[in-house]
């Protein structure tokens, strides 16, 4: 069964290493830390597999990879929803996503790819906005894609439906749900316009509802795709400040336009600028700050994470550290479970990948871990 049918002929990928990484990335307690972790140690995903039993039973626990069967049943379902699948590392995943500490090791795509490697700015805000701030997203976004940038949104109701109308088709949809379900479905049509149109993004597997989980994985791939994110109007704790610190972790420009003190969907923005992040007025403010990133942000909302294992660090030849001690069901910081440990990080990474292998361990934002109560 093709699995990258209709790849350019440059991609990387053969057929047989393709389905192995979905498979991978569908067997039980793997993330795209632990992925990408396997990849590296392995060198393949047939290998890492292989290497799977061994690893969790190291780790205390039986394991057995995704069944064949499961990922065969998953590439017919993408194939019918006319999807693709764009994989980590191969020549069309954009640069600035893959940058991301959890960068999603595959995704599922419709419309056309090259928009998410053009520069991009994430523009986002509340579902329950107001008539001015979703005219202006939409005039924002109109914009914003005269100057050459791709509006990039979570197809959500309010503001995120306006941006990805004013500027379509230069416009990138991610959803929290598999490929081929709309969410909400009142923006199905919007959805398939997205699709067909600019391009559609979902990193779960197709057949997958929307879930509470899945909205946060989502938002960090609207601020890994982009330079920038706009909150155009928040209520303070919702999504969109959610993508704004994602942003700001990612050492990406976190910008907010101001509203009313006495509306509570403008507190959130308010508090973003407070914290440090840009204040905007117009679309050229915008474009004049992202046209001089250079991955120093003038925003100072958040400085970025420092994740204390590099892509290129060799554990193949280490033994796991013994950190069991160290770990509890409070998340910690990775750098600080190595600190303490005394032993190398490349040991106690291998320790950490083999407990959440055996699904002993969590892991966190920021680089955190807590043991799995």
């Amino acid at each position: 069964m093709s699995v990258i049918a209709d790849r350019p002929k440059s991609a990387e990928l053969s057929q047989e290493e393709a389905f192995a990484r979905i498979q991978l990335l569908r067997s039980p307690n793997i993330g795209p830390v632990s992925y990408h972790q396997l990849l590296h140690r392995f060198g393949n995903a047939r290998d890492a597999l292989d290497g799977l039993p061994d690893m969790g039973r190291r780790g205390g626990r039986q394991y057995r990879p995704a069944p064949a069967n499961q990922i065969e049943t998953e590439v017919a379902a993408v194939r019918r929803a006319g999807a693709k699948y764009l994989f980590h590392g191969t020549a069309e995943y954009p640069a600035l996503l893959a940058e991301i500490e959890s960068a999603p090791p595959i995704l599922t795509y419709r419309g056309n790819i090259a928009l998410a490697s053009m520069p991009c700015v994430a523009i986002v805000g509340a579902r329950n906005s107001s008539a001015a701030a979703v005219k202006l997203a939409r005039e924002f976004s109109a914009a914003l894609t005269d100057a050459g940038l791709v509006v990039v949104s979570g197809l959500a109701r309010g503001i995120d439906g306006a941006a990805h109308l004013g500027a379509m088709p230069c416009t990138i949809g991610v959803i929290a749900s598999g490929i081929e379900i709309a969410y909400p479905p009142q923006h199905a049509q919007l959805q398939e316009q997205v699709a067909t149109e600019g391009l559609l993004l979902a990193e779960q597997p197709p057949g997958t509802e929307p879930r509470g989980s899945h909205f946060p994985s989502r938002n960090r791939i609207i601020a890994g795709l982009t330079s920038g994110t706009l909150v155009v109007e928040a209520a303070p704790k919702s999504g969109s400040l959610i993508t704004a610190r994602l942003a700001g972790e990612a050492g990406r420009e976190v910008m907010a336009i101001p509203g009313s003190p006495l509306d509570s969907r403008s507190r959130g923005c308010n508090q973003l600028i407070r914290d440090g992040a840009v204040l905007v007025q117009s679309a050229d403010d915008v474009v004049e700050l992202l046209s001089s990133f250079e991955g120093s942000p003038r925003s100072s909302f958040k400085e970025p994470e420092v994740w204390p294992y590099e892509a290129g660090e060799d554990f193949a030849d280490e033994e796991p550290a013994q950190i069991d001690s160290l770990l509890t069901a409070a998340p910690v910081a990775v750098d600080e479970v190595i600190r303490q440990s005394g032993q190398s990080a490349a040991s106690v990474q291998l320790a950490l990948l083999e407990m959440e292998i055996a699904g002993q361990l969590v892991r966190h934002a920021g680089g955190k871990v807590s043991r799995n109560a």
